[in-house]
């Protein structure tokens, strides 16, 4: 299967094209064997070429298809620049390419029940298997051009499927938002891309990383050629990973129908950004100050985005800002060059907020399409399985052992502590968001399943889900449990399994951060401790506001006064954003591009062609009287005319020989 790696990705791709194409007049089963079998089938494929890269030794693959993009050298030979269809597998892709056609897979059999009853169901799953093609075309691609046409695609499919319910302005609204904002992330991506190939003379990664490798690195401070591509490449992944100041698209982007939000916002897309920079780690750390502001900027948006879930009462919203705080803390373990790290907290927030979003989809479901906390309550007892999945994937995030976020926040805040650059700080500000976000999470537990009802049981029937919703969060409940414990050993002094699975891309770049055995097990265990300490303080504080009925949030929010306004209206950034930067755009559009340019300049001079021509005619129309004597006198003037031209013509030589 490794020989033929294209299968993976071309799978959904055919998926998508034959829903899109005939699914119209299709019944909802024929839709579904194909989308399922599509994915499915991709997942199977993938797993088969996983297997048989570990029965290879885990040695790194990769294989030329065709030559996409060729520019010849016509004075010297050979070609000037090559961007080829080139597949590659390494354990970077395996980690990627299971939790990307793994989480899809249970994704598309979600959605199957959830999205039974809306219009457009065949759209639906052409956009999702689209966007599977797209996210894998990303993470198979062995060179900087095909993984961006990847990073194009799923933005592309983005757009599509947040703006699904296009009749619904927010909807639309929000799709275009996503797109926009991540054109602004691209652009700088591009110019890295750009300037990596001016360079490097390529965008190859194996060569292009061989010839950084041997390169000296940039010094603190300086911005080289190492700093400034490392930072354009960041600006994208800023874009695409919604982290400070682009992350603005991510919390409107759940107009969306929720699978959308578990698959593209939760699970794959949004982690895209964070497997650029890991793949791209050699280059960052020859890049010391673009590390430090990956760093802060991952701290930052953690803690800024935490800060703002604490107030929301829409349930998606709070998971929606959520995501966007765990993104920071995947680019906080990178900027702090603990890869491994990054990706590993990458695979386990892909399973338990992938399971938030489709138990959130559930409770949703189960009232009616109700997404206001506030409007809930004492759900526990009607729709037990939804409880206990979100539940256990409250618990997951929140960092409690022995669940997957234990081990993988533990791993960041660890990395991050020991880091030389301001580690402590990064270190208590991650410690401090890791306490939001248990406050957070339970709040949104005690909010929506505990205490008294709080709809109209007349109007809003609760019931579960059915099976084909329901299996799919089971499934992730158990990957959200056991899904860190590669990294268990290593709290008793043994070895964590998933570092050392991808020491072999990563080895040479964590090693510099490597601290003595014994002190960095004793330091774990401490850190680990406090982490859960924290965790469980987040728990008791949301148990004592929202455990039980009483006014103690109306009171502690009236009290709050400015700060409770502002985190509810998230420090105001769209607003900021609407008067520096949209209004302006929009004046000027309309004032400047509009009224000036087009009417005045472009129309004017249209049509002012159009009247001189016009005016002409219509002076040229005047001499057609149909007056003979008028036409007599028309043809005395030109015969006297044309006369005088040619006696000038002819008399012009003798009167410059008799001036001579």
């Amino acid at each position: 299967m490794l020989e033929y790696l294209w299968i993976i990705p071309l799978l959904p791709m055919l998926g998508s094209a034959t829903n899109g194409l005939l699914g119209a007049k299709w019944p909802n089963k024929f839709i579904n064997s194909v989308a399922l079998g599509a994915t499915g089938l991709s997942f199977a494929c993938a797993l088969e070429a996983v297997r048989e890269f570990f029965a290879s030794g885990q040695t790194f693959f990769r294989k030329e298809y065709f030559d996409w993009i060729i520019v010849p050298d016509l004075v010297h030979g050979g070609s000037l620049f090559r961007a080829g269809f080139d597949l590659q597998m390494d354990q970077l892709t395996v980690i990627m390419l299971m939790v990307v056609t793994g989480v899809g897979f249970l994704i598309h059999i979600y959605s199957t029940g959830y999205m039974a009853h809306e219009g457009g169901y065949y759209r639906f799953f052409s956009y999702l298997n689209l966007f599977m093609f797209f996210m894998l075309l990303l993470i198979l691609g062995a060179n900087y051009v095909l993984l961006f046409v990847g990073w194009e695609g799923v933005g592309l499919a983005s757009y599509l499927l947040v703006g699904f319910y296009f009749l619904r302005k927010s909807a639309a609204d929000a799709g275009k938002k996503a797109f926009i904002v991540n054109r602004i992330g691209d652009f700088g991506f591009m110019l890295g891309m750009f300037l990596l190939f001016r360079t490097f003379h390529t965008l190859d990664f194996a060569t292009l990383f061989s010839a950084a490798a041997a390169k000296p690195a940039d010094a603190m401070g300086h911005l080289g050629y190492f700093t400034v591509a490392c930072l354009l490449l960041f600006m994208g992944a800023c874009g695409k990973s919604a982290q400070l100041p682009l992350y603005v698209w991510l919390p409107d982007a759940m107009e969306g129908p929720t699978p959308v939000s578990a698959l593209i916002h939760a699970a794959t897309m949004v982690t895209a950004g964070v497997y650029v920079v890991a793949r791209s780690h050699v280059l960052f750390m020859h890049a010391p100050t673009a590390m430090v502001v990956v760093a802060i900027v991952g701290c930052a948006t953690a803690f800024f985005a935490a800060t703002i879930g604490l107030v929301q009462t829409d349930i998606k919203k709070v998971l929606a800002y959520s995501t966007v705080s765990q993104l920071g803390y995947m680019f906080l373990g990178c900027g702090v060059g603990a890869f491994s790290a990054g990706i590993f907290h990458l695979m386990t927030h892909a399973f338990f907020k992938a399971l938030l979003f489709l138990a959130a989809g559930s409770v949703i479901h189960a009232m009616g399409g109700e997404q206001d906390m506030r409007k809930m309550g004492g759900l526990s007892k009607k729709i037990k399985w939804t409880f206990a999945t979100m539940l256990t994937a409250t618990l997951a995030i929140a960092g409690f052992p022995p669940l997957a976020a234990f081990f993988s926040k533990d791993s960041i805040l660890l990395s991050a502590f020991n880091s030389p650059d301001g580690g402590h700080i990064l270190y208590a500000l991650g410690l401090f968001t890791a306490l939001l976000t248990s406050f957070y999470m339970f709040r949104l537990v005690y909010l929506t399943f505990a205490g008294k009802e709080r709809y109209d049981e007349h109007h809003v029937h609760v019931h579960e889900s059915p099976w084909s919703m329901l299996g799919p969060l089971v499934i992730l409940a158990i990957l959200s449990i056991i899904g860190g414990w590669l990294a268990a050993p290593a709290l008793w002094g043994g070895t964590d399994y998933f570092t050392a699975f991808l020491n072999p891309v990563f080895g040479s770049a964590e090693a510099a951060n490597a601290l003595d055995e014994a002190a960095a097990h004793s330091l774990e265990l401490t850190l680990a401790v406090v982490a859960v300490i924290s965790a469980a303080l987040g728990l008791l504080v949301a148990f004592l506001l929202y455990g039980k009925q009483n006014d103690k949030p109306a009171n502690i929010a009236k009290s709050a006064g400015p700060v409770y306004t502002l985190l509810l209206n998230k420090y105001y950034v769209d607003e900021i954003y609407a008067a520096l930067v949209v209004n302006p755009l929009m004046w000027i559009s309309r004032n400047v591009l509009w009224k000036v340019v087009d009417v005045e300049i472009v129309d004017g001079a249209v049509n002012g062609l159009a009247h001189g021509a016009r005016e002409i005619g219509d002076a040229s129309r005047h001499t057609q009287s149909g007056n003979t004597r008028s036409y007599a006198v028309w043809v005395v003037i030109g015969a006297i005319l044309v006369i005088a031209v040619i006696f000038w013509v002819h008399l012009q030589p003798t009167v410059e020989g008799m001036v001579r």
